[in-house]
């Protein structure tokens, strides 16, 4: 049971069975409720070091110089910072930056005073996650947020992320080394997918083709259901996306652009989905499930509930080895319609519209990833022209 000394200071007991002292002080009433103002200090690890701290502040509260303190770490700071994070932004983007914070930023800094986090730590921090990460940018800015939120609320006069020289990663000889590119030339895409069609994996034919002839994102597709497809005009209304929130759930939020599309097909790829509608009312009536109710997905599980995106990876990885196929990424098949349909000379505003890009820059960057056979065509129109 705690204790009390005469001077109000109280000992309370840790999980790890270790004893510390705090303390509360009365430091005045707020001007805006009327009602009294307290603070408390904890952690403590001996009465004489509680009593000189408790000392201190009633010496600052007489002189009127007190300031109390908001958040005295840098834990504390983010503790406060990510309540107010959450209400901003996405499930799946809240969780993503949780992490980077549980990964990289708390352990290096969690524990730090925040009145003592100055240029220097900061540096070494960003030097350090630097030779580590290739994103330490991002991993810069989203510690600097943290101390954006103290300097809002006065905590400290200035953030010192903001002084920080960002680092110059110098590559070796090996990094210019070509590597391959994650998408498949026209060739390529046409043996990928007979492959597929060979296999009994129907469902996973029927996804990678989308994907192929659509541009979507694939947590777009597994998001799709039934009634998004308009068989009679062969068009696709993409409003949704599939995504990982708290403990690995997944939720259903709008597109990454927050915006709507429809876009057109062509008859074979609706001609394939139609077929997999065929095989999966048959599959999964036997499994127990209507799959002609409203709402169905195209692409679920055995129990017909989302599949985890993870999964795409080993039923790729599976026909790439299987047929000794180059290997690219599901997220390739999205780079490889975007190049193929630069290839075709299909204008950029007409991607993007078709891709779902917010910005004109992110469809311009498709024009640097041409394929060989468009590579090979621009030299030798360059010697006709020469030699004409």
């Amino acid at each position: 049971m705690a204790k009390k000394t005469r001077l109000g200071i109280e000992s309370y007991t840790l999980a790890n069975e270790q004893k510390r002292y705090k303390f509360q002080v009365y430091i005045g009433v707020n001007q805006l409720t009327g009602k009294q103002k307290r603070t408390t200090r904890r952690g403590f690890k001996t009465i004489k070091e509680a009593e000189l701290a408790l000392a201190r502040i009633k010496l600052q509260i007489a002189k009127g110089t007190f300031q109390k303190q908001h958040a005295e770490t840098y834990q504390n700071l983010y503790d406060l910072w990510i309540i107010q994070y959450e209400k901003t932004v996405a499930e799946s983007t809240f969780v993503k930056t949780k992490r980077i914070f549980k990964n990289h930023i708390l352990p290096a800094m969690g524990a730090y005073k925040v009145d003592m986090i100055n240029i220097d730590v900061c540096q070494q921090h960003v030097n350090e996650w630097a030779v580590k990460l290739k994103s330490f940018r991002t991993v810069k800015d989203y510690a600097a947020r943290v101390m954006d939120f103290a300097l809002k609320r006065e905590y400290i006069k200035a953030n010192p992320f903001a002084l920080v020289d960002m680092p110059v990663i110098k590559k070796n000889i090996g990094d210019f080394e070509d590597k391959e590119e994650n998408y498949y030339t026209k060739e390529q895409l046409v043996d990928f997918l007979s492959c597929l069609e060979n296999e009994t994996n129907y469902k996973s034919y029927a996804l990678f083709r989308l994907l192929a002839y659509s541009g979507m994102r694939k947590g777009e597709a597994l998001a799709l259901r039934w009634n998004d497809l308009n068989f009679n005009t062969n068009e696709i209304r993409i409003n949704k996306a599939l995504a990982h929130g708290e403990d690995n759930r997944l939720y259903v939020k709008p597109t990454k652009t927050e915006e709507s599309r429809t876009i057109k097909m062509d008859k074979d790829t609706m001609k394939i989905l139609a077929m997999w509608n065929k095989i999966q009312k048959k599959d999964y009536d036997i499994l127990g499930f209507d799959t002609s109710k409203h709402g169905q997905l195209i692409f679920s599980n055995t129990k017909n509930k989302y599949i985890q995106p993870s999964n795409t990876r080993a039923w790729i990885l599976r026909v790439q080895d299987k047929y000794h196929l180059r290997r690219i990424t599901t997220h390739g098949l999205r780079h490889t319609h975007s190049t193929l349909l630069a290839a075709a000379g299909v204008k950029p505003n007409e991607i993007k519209e078709r891709l779902g890009h917010s910005d004109i820059r992110t469809t311009m960057n498709v024009y640097t990833h041409v394929t060989t056979e468009a590579k090979v065509a621009a030299v030798e129109d360059f010697a006709r022209y020469v030699n004409s």
